[in-house]
């Protein structure tokens, strides 16, 4: 899938929805407190009850290719931090955090009505945005069996069948990465005609739990193929706190959203609307 960077509007929290910061407006970037200044991160990490070692640290680290995106303009606003693009992932990260911390919650999915509307876009830069949090750890997985991109998003090279992970035929060091300190990844690299059905597996779900006790993150997001195409994130729902809905102010329709909104009802909470590429009004 093809990005251009752009400056997106970000709608962070449906209007159905209380605004964390308890504001009526969105606070503007330059006045945000850092995360790190909110409140303290937590210090310990593992499980000491259990005695399920704390593997971060021992994660293979694969440094994203810099220069591949520098030079091709790629949307990453990690490499573009000028752009007005950052300060918007920035925003949303901030009250996505906020919200998680006043909640206790962590897993949130990231997923579009359809595909193309940009939610493997905003779930790499939203992950690229919460590592910037010094003393934090964010994990980002690909489940999206049907058109993975976060690895070709991030110019990580390499075969990355994550179906083999959730399936329990490879250890959690054997197949998630660090990129750097405060951000791991699990990638995808292969197509899965049954993603649905493993999602729905309690391997799978044994899997992902074993994997959240092993590295004690912060949050997770988990970046999810469309959801009026696939039952990828129906299946999934139980293993979610919350979920980002993405949509694409050029093509995404009004009934499209209300459907998204009907499957997530009673199943979990819709955290948020990111409208990228808004259209602009007239003048």
């Amino acid at each position: 899938m093809q990005m251009h960077l752009q400056k997106p509007d970000f709608k962070a929290l449906s209007h159905r929805r209380p605004n964390p910061y308890g504001r009526g407006d969105m606070a503007r970037s330059d006045d945000m407190r850092d995360l790190a200044d909110t409140e303290a991160l937590p210090k310990a990490r593992g499980n000491t009850e259990t005695g399920i070692p704390d593997l971060w640290n021992s994660l293979q680290l694969v440094l994203p290719d810099v220069q591949r995106h520098a030079s091709s303009g790629a949307p990453l606003v990690d490499y573009h931090r000028d752009h007005p693009a950052s300060k918007a992932f920035d925003l949303l990260r901030t009250r996505l955090v906020q919200a998680l911390r006043q909640n206790g919650w962590n897993k949130i999915a990231v997923v579009a009505p359809t595909t193309g509307c940009g939610a493997t876009f905003t779930a790499v830069n939203l992950a690229l945005s919460l590592a910037r949090v010094p003393g934090s750890r964010s994990v980002l997985i690909d489940l999206d069996q049907r058109a993975p991109g976060v690895a070709a998003t991030m110019g990580i090279d390499g075969d990355w069948p994550i179906a083999d992970f959730l399936s329990g035929r490879c250890e959690t060091d054997e197949h998630v990465i660090r990129c750097s300190d405060t951000l791991a990844l699990a990638l995808n690299t292969k197509t899965n005609p049954d993603a649905a059905e493993q999602l729905h597996d309690d391997v799978t779900t044994a899997v992902l739990e074993d994997c959240m006790e092993e590295l004690s993150p912060d949050v997770v997001l988990y970046d999810l193929p469309a959801m009026l195409e696939y039952d990828d994130m129906a299946a999934f729902l139980p293993q979610v706190d919350g979920v980002l809905l993405v949509t694409d102010g050029t093509r995404t329709t009004k009934a499209q959203i209300e459907e998204c909104e009907r499957i997530l009802d009673g199943q979990t909470r819709l955290l948020g609307v990111v409208l990228n590429r808004g259209r602009s009004a007239p003048h």
